[in-house]
């Protein structure tokens, strides 16, 4: 899945195209999970709108439209934007053509991502269960939420009420670098391990989001391009082989349904 550098990538580059030009056509696909707007009212509401600003929390990027209203998108597993084309055809779920020419696509074969209109004054109830943005949360409010959970620490970083933005990848990476074991307790964990977890948490975030994230499995940039970072992660998805630090051979247990990779002898 698509995590907060991939959703950041994906942001900028699509910003370039869409902010400030006008939708003038809307393609939607059938009616799916996909779709938590029905694709007829996405098209009527859609048509004609200038394009504000697009932002992003978490893993959700949100267009803010010039009648107020926004659009919010979340990539799920596979979603992929486009602003120069795609070699492949299927899978589409919807097309914006722009006043400058361009199209933009929303491609997903699994259709775990989600398309939402919210309307003038109104609300998205996703983005509203989200804590806060794992760029922008304080060393404060970050340990408080820490220190009310019993859950492992992996776990605590994937749950988005705490910390929106980090997934599976991220999580792996960044409590290696902190050295935290990701089954500890997240209440056990002390404030200053937790101000060294945040920092490792940015640090690797921003990392990635200048190597155009990670592509594992489906994810492209908006360009076509493929993501850099997976050539520099440390442990996520090296179960059994050497520690870069310490040489002792990484461990990969599950958690929470999610394979969990780190090692046994650097992080307590």
């Amino acid at each position: 899945m698509p995590e907060l550098p991939e959703v950041e990538v994906t942001r900028r580059q699509i910003a370039r195209v869409l902010v400030g030009r006008r939708i003038e056509t809307v393609w939607v696909a059938s009616p799916s999970y996909f779709f938590v707007t029905p694709p007829a009212q996405l098209k009527k509401v859609l048509l004609g709108r200038v394009v504000k600003e697009l932002g992003r929390t978490g893993k959700y990027l949100h267009a803010e439209l010039d009648d107020a209203s926004s659009l919010v998108v979340h990539l799920g597993m596979t979603g992929q934007w486009s602003a120069a084309g795609l070699s492949r055809s299927d899978h589409i779920q919807f097309r914006l053509g722009l006043d400058s020419g361009t199209e933009l696509v929303f491609r997903d074969v699994r259709k775990f991502g989600k398309v939402e209109w919210v309307r003038p004054g109104g609300s998205s109830a996703r983005l509203a269960r989200l804590g806060p943005d794992a760029l922008e949360i304080g060393l404060g409010p970050f340990y408080e939420r820490l220190q009310s959970r019993a859950i492992p620490m992996k776990s605590a970083l994937l749950d988005q009420s705490i910390l929106a933005g980090v997934g599976n990848i991220y999580a792996d990476e960044a409590l290696y670098q902190a050295r935290i074991v990701p089954t500890r307790r997240a209440r056990d964990v002390t404030r200053a391990e937790a101000a060294t977890l945040l920092r490792a948490i940015r640090s690797i975030l921003r990392a990635s989001i200048r190597g155009g994230g990670s592509t594992i499995n489906d994810y492209l940039q908006p360009d076509g391009e493929l993501g850099g970072f997976q050539n520099w992660h440390k442990v996520y998805g090296k179960g059994g082989a050497p520690c870069p630090r310490c040489k002792t051979v990484l461990s990969r247990v599950v958690l929470g349904g999610r394979s969990t990779h780190f090692c046994a002898r650097c992080q307590r």
